[in-house]
């Protein structure tokens, strides 16, 4: 293929940004950053579509004519897709050579590391990017490339001394640091080259070198890795020295290693790391317990923690501390002999024997050691048991994405998220300045960042890498669930792909658990929701919900009083769900929300009967599910109607939504109908108002005239309660026009009903007791009792409004006697209260010739009628 390169600078910058993503969607509104930075033109959109229609005819042109491979660079929303195998670009075969280059590192097998680094490293000609114009994404890639570069030097460095190259390393080491004269790494390697070529002066005179540097640019000392080593050449080490792998070594002297260092700006934790430090041997080495497991979800910050510790407690661990991750190069868990392996390389600078077996070799190097090891990102006991068992002696603290609860013998420390102030203070710590003039918005970043130590500093790292932004503006960008992650990577800081790696750990059946699951609300879900989305029995359900809370996956939240636990995620984690939710099938994720939509449909109709007896349902002969096969959750419902409604009534609403969206008609309405009675009776006028503008559009598709009436009578009601009493009756009367056509007397009479609230609030006492009259006939020739109920409450209250107290007493009596039959507690209690209201001013009727009107009447539970306003 003839090398094609576009020659407008800003078609390579679009160029450059899909390749820096290969095989990722990127979208239009970062590649609009990326070219015109705060300052976008009006037609950024067109022209950004003419670049890419031009980067589209040069691969096409580039490509051989034999293959269709010209069709890489596709559009899928928001953005674009450049799609490419990995030995087409430099970026992804350095990358997987580094990989496997780490592994071999870590397994002992250094030749075959320094060989793969080495080919990586020979795929780089220059600078990351060079000669094309940087914006946010771009600088931010060509950093992160070059650190890439530098880490992958540095451990091919590591592998020649390890296999003794030490004189053929100091020239190049000596150039690097002309080049990089602020890296303390490549100090201390040509520290230990120099003295492993017997030039200890050279070596002592390279740390004062770095000492000099260090102070001078950055007012800072050497850390204390470089420091240790300084004090072990001083004293000619005898374990710094180089031997052929096998032959005799000299015992290990202290300290044997030093964590990484902790993070600057780590913040809160007190209260976690006094009881860390309460579980660890004291100064003497005394303790109850060998190990301390920290778990918990990813990205809480368990490693820094772990790290913060080991130097908190230093003074109790003489001979050092020292950090080992049990991941391979591509995360998977490293075997027992391999962690054992890993370790013992950890805790010795030269190549184990052929003939040693990791067990003794551990043994060696920790005997008579106080040491703490961490053994970061542990996958499961069976992979940490043979290692412990290696190092019965040594006190481990294991950080984890699950609690461990099978280990013996140790103390678990479970992280949370950060509290709210803490969260606040530690995105300061990273953005600085730029939270001055709006501390509003940091607590509002913190928020949608959930409160997660990774999603805080990708945030936090990411404005300050911005300064062109406010904060507000971040915060607007990560208020949209289904787009937020994308704005929490800075550099190689991903948190979408570090939140993955959980995900990865868990088997199929718990990852498609975890993607069907995000179709519940945000707000939480109970184990009867799951059992629909999930189309399992209730106990199998329970057990998957288990497992998905012991992997950090969905978090367990404890029910009120002795009500079952309710479940949901962690908001960046139900983000990451949701987006590989969209990845799958559409007809799964369209049959799950039909499950859950007849669930809630068979469960919410007992509620509703119980809640509004009498009431119009309709469809309910249809009913696909049992309750029963949901467990106790229509028990549960009907038990205790208001408390279930409230509970479950984000899932009813968002599962209209979802439905809708599904395309789902009958479903839709029929929700918002079993919901109907609950918005109306708490006046949940935001619920409503979503819920019945979607039920009237699938009514209306569905081509179900009854629904759609019983739809717009409700909307009515809602009219006349934000009193928009126009509106209100327009809604009562095209709804009656239709329960007509369709032959529904009952819903036509309650629609008069309707209509005789409307004229009552207006302070039309007299025609709205004609309405209420002629509502009491048809409901009476219709055989609905909720409606005749109704109706004389509407007469007992213009009877109230009228000045007319006995007439009012008598038409309150007959409501309640009718509301008692129906086993409407709700209404009977206000027939009771009104009542006795009127018998407690009774004394300002006394006077016929001029009875009193009170100033405002309880025309409905809660709902007032105030001067001939609604209240």
């Amino acid at each position: 293929m003839e090398p094609r390169t576009p020659t407008a600078a800003k078609v390579r910058v679009v160029l450059a940004v899909l390749l820096a993503r290969a095989n990722e969607t990127v979208s239009t509104e970062c590649l609009i950053d990326e070219l015109w930075d705060n300052a976008p033109p009006r037609t950024a959109g067109t022209t950004l579509q003419v670049y890419v229609s031009q980067l589209r005819r040069l691969l096409a042109e580039g490509d051989p004519p034999a293959g269709p491979l010209g069709q890489r660079l596709f559009t899928v929303p928001p953005g674009y897709m450049l799609r490419a195998k990995d030995d087409e670009i430099d970026l992804i075969q350095f990358e997987s050579l580094h990989q496997r280059g780490k592994a071999a590192y870590e397994s002992g097998n250094f030749a075959e590391a320094a060989t793969l680094l080495r080919e990586g490293l020979g795929l780089w000609t220059g600078a990351a990017l060079s000669g094309i114009p940087h914006g946010y994404t771009l600088s931010s890639t060509a950093v992160r490339l070059e650190e890439l570069r530098m880490s992958a030097l540095e451990q091919r460095i590591t592998a020649d001394l390890r296999l003794g190259r030490h004189k053929e390393l100091t020239g190049e080491l000596m150039a690097l640091i002309t080049e990089h004269p602020l890296r303390e790494t490549l100090y201390a390697h040509l520290m230990v080259a120099l003295f492993r070529s017997g030039r200890q002066s050279d070596a002592l005179r390279t740390f004062a070198k770095a000492r000099g540097a260090l102070v001078e640019d950055l007012g800072i000392e050497p850390g204390p890795g470089l420091r240790t080593l300084h004090e072990r050449i001083l004293r000619s080490d005898p374990n710094l020295a180089w031997r052929e792998p096998g032959t005799a070594r000299a015992e290990p002297a202290a300290p044997v290693a030093s964590p990484p260092p902790a993070l600057p700006d780590f913040v809160g934790r007190d209260d976690a790391m006094a009881a860390a430090l309460r579980a660890i041997p004291d100064a003497k080495g005394r303790s109850t317990t060998r190990a301390l497991v920290i778990s918990g979800p990813t990205g809480v910050g368990k490693t820094a923690f772990a790290v913060k510790l080991a130097w908190r407690a230093a003074d109790r661990f003489p001979h050092g501390s020292v950090l080992v991750h049990l991941r391979d190069a591509h995360g998977a868990p490293l075997d027992g002999r391999e962690a054992m392996a890993k370790l013992a390389n950890r805790l010795e600078q030269t190549p184990a024997a052929a003939d040693e077996d990791p067990t003794d070799r551990l043994h060696r190097l920790v005997r008579q050691r106080r040491l703490m090891v961490i053994l970061d990102d542990v996958a499961s006991e069976e992979q940490v048991r043979p290692l412990l068992a290696a190092i019965p002696a040594t006190f481990a603290v294991i950080t984890s994405r699950r609690p461990l609860a099978g280990l013996d013998g140790v103390r678990h420390q479970v992280l949370d998220v950060l509290k709210p102030g803490e969260a606040e203070l530690l995105l300061r710590e990273i953005a600085g300045p730029q939270f001055d003039d709006d501390p509003a918005a940091a607590l509002d970043i913190a928020r949608l960042c959930g409160y997660l130590p990774l999603g805080l500093r990708a945030a936090g790292a990411g404005l300050a890498a911005r300064p062109h932004w406010t904060a507000a503006m971040l915060a607007q960008r990560l208020e949209d669930e289904t787009t937020g992650l994308a704005e929490l990577v800075a550099g190689d800081l991903d948190v979408r792909a570090s939140l993955l790696v959980g995900y990865r750990d868990a088997d199929p059946a718990q990852r498609r658990a975890f993607r069907m699951l995000a179709l519940a609300p945000l707000a939480g879900f109970s184990l009867w929701t799951a059992t629909a989305l999930l189309g399992t029995t209730p106990g199998e359900t329970e057990r998957m919900l288990e497992q998905l809370v012991q992997s950090y996956l969905v978090e367990a939240r404890p029910g009120q009083k002795d009500q079952a636990p309710r479940y949901g995620y962690h908001r960046l984690m139900r983000a990451l769900a949701l987006d590989l939710l969209a990845a799958q099938e559409p007809a799964e994720t369209v049959s799950a929300i039909e499950r859950l939509s007849e669930a809630c449909l068979a469960v919410s109709r007992r509620a509703d009967a119980r809640l509004t007896p009498g009431r119009i349902q309709y469809g309910l002969d249809d009913a696909s599910v049992d309750p029963r096969s949901l467990g106790q959750a229509g028990e549960a419902a009907e038990a205790n109607a208001v408390e279930w409604f409230q509970a479950e009534s984000p899932v009813l609403v968002d599962t209209v939504r979802r439905a809708h969206g599904a395309g789902l008609w009958p479903q839709v309405w029929k929700i918002t109908e079993r919901l109907s009675g609950y918005v109306e009776t708490r006046a949940a006028w935001d619920d409503w108002a979503v819920t019945h503008e979607l039920a009237l559009e699938a009514a209306r598709r569905d081509g179900d005239a009854a629904a759609e009436a019983e739809v717009l009578r409700s909307l009515g009601t809602l009219a006349w309660q934000q009193q928009r009493c126009r509106q209100a009756v327009r809604y009562f009367e095209d709804a009656r026009t239709l329960f007509l056509s369709a032959v529904e007397p009952v819903g036509a009479a309650r629609c008069l009903i309707g209509v005789g609230d409307v004229t009552l609030s207006e302070g039309e006492s007299a025609r709205a007791g004609k309405v209420y009259g002629d509502a009491l006939e048809e409901c009476a020739a219709a055989g609905d009792d909720r409606g005749l109920a109704d109706a004389l409450r509407g007469l007992a209250v213009v009877e109230l409004q009228s000045g007319r107290a006995e007439p009012a007493l008598e038409a309150f009596t007959a409501f309640g006697d009718r509301a008692d039959r129906l086993g409407d507690h709700r209404w009977s209690q206000f027939a009771r209260r009104t009542k006795a209201w009127v018998l407690e001013h009774a004394g300002q009727w006394s006077d016929v010739q001029a009875p009193w009107v009170p100033a405002a009447v309880e025309a409905r539970p809660g709902i007032w009628v105030v001067g001939g306003d609604v209240d």
